[in-house]
């Protein structure tokens, strides 16, 4: 997610356009980029309030990578120079020794073109940015990663099902993980009617598919599953209204909303969520749309603990693996920022 070195001001005034990642390099097993898969070499610099960085955040734990990989957790909200690091002691991260992440994108590269975004891997003794490429990214935790991966962990991206996993992705960039953004960032009333439409006309031709079937490819937990999970589960807290992206709410889709339930509930997706953060970072950092910075209360997230009945359709959530463990306790996601099981009052 980008950064706010341009000003949120100008979210809202000017026509959306996400940056591609400037920095592709990758980490792989043979070390081709010069960047080697390593267990304790980078660091994970993610927002739990971006989607994007979300998608690492939940392969990360999916992987059981939580020993080889460490991770770094910055503030929701971002000031003028970039995602900060003040929920750690004396606003550094403790192991990069930096106040700002864009003091890693400089040791790479100096005046670099586009934001600072998450999620970053960052190469700890250089303390230079390595990649911001949030679409490869997971998909190198999945396969290039495997020598450090835990016992158990599920194939998130099966040799077989590539194609139709690559093509069921691209779809739902285009019209979901990116649509909600379009409508959100639109400039015009015709740009965002037409983002908006996109995004409902992809919904709809979802809804009949996980009908019928627990995950989107296959019968298993993939890659396409955590793409869309991340953005379903901000959907009505914050696309719904921020966004205007109030067709429907996700609750009121019976289909949709029993499937984020179910991915919600599986190990390794739910524990990552921060409605607060979440909340916070898009009401408050861009100040084009939201201009008052008022965080609403709603809406009540107790309903994410409700039965889903999704089992009803079979599948196997890990495939022939296993659900990761509980999450570090350090990584813990603080219980007032979670749904409980009683409706929340205020």
């Amino acid at each position: 997610m980008g950064s706010a070195d341009d000003g949120n001001s100008t979210l809202g005034h000017k026509a959306f356009k996400r940056s591609k990642s400037h920095f592709a390099d990758r980490v792989t097993a043979d070390g081709r980029d010069g960047w080697p898969v390593e267990a304790g070499r980078y660091r994970l610099v993610v927002s739990r309030a971006c989607p994007w960085a979300s998608r690492a955040v939940i392969s990360r734990r999916l992987l059981g990578l939580e020993d080889a990989l460490s991770m770094a957790i910055t503030d929701p909200i971002q000031d003028d120079r970039s995602w900060r690091f003040t929920l750690d002691p004396d606003g550094r991260d403790p192991v990069l020794g930096i106040r700002y992440l864009s003091e890693a994108y400089d040791k790479r590269e100096s005046d670099y073109p586009g934001g600072v975004s998450v999620p970053a891997l960052v190469d700890i003794p250089s303390g230079k940015l390595v990649t911001n490429d949030y679409q490869q990214l997971t998909l190198d935790l999945a396969t290039e990663w495997t020598a450090l991966h835990r016992e158990g962990a599920p194939d998130l991206y099966p040799r077989a099902l590539r194609d139709e996993i690559d093509t069921v992705m691209a779809d739902i960039y285009e019209d979901v993980n990116n649509g909600v953004y379009r409508a959100g960032f639109a400039s015009s009333q015709e740009e965002y009617e037409e983002a908006c439409a996109g995004l409902f006309r992809r919904l709809d031709l979802l809804t009949p598919r996980l009908a019928g079937q627990r995950y989107l490819v296959g019968d298993t937990i993939t890659e396409a599953d955590i793409r869309l999970f991340t953005t379903l589960v901000r959907f009505d807290a914050v696309y719904h209204g921020h966004f205007k992206c109030n067709r429907w709410k996700l609750a009121e889709n019976e289909v949709l909303w029993a499937y984020v339930r179910d991915l919600y509930q599986t190990p390794g997706f739910g524990d990552t969520v921060d409605f607060d953060h979440i909340k916070r970072h898009y009401y408050q950092v861009h100040t084009g749309i939201n201009p008052t910075g008022i965080v609403p209360l709603g809406p009540d997230l107790a309903g994410w603990l409700t039965p889903h009945h999704r089992e009803e359709l079979g599948g196997r959530p890990f495939g022939d693996g296993t659900p990761p463990g509980p999450a570090p306790t350090a990584e813990a996601v603080p219980a007032h920022h979670r749904p409980t099981t009683e409706p929340t009052h205020h």
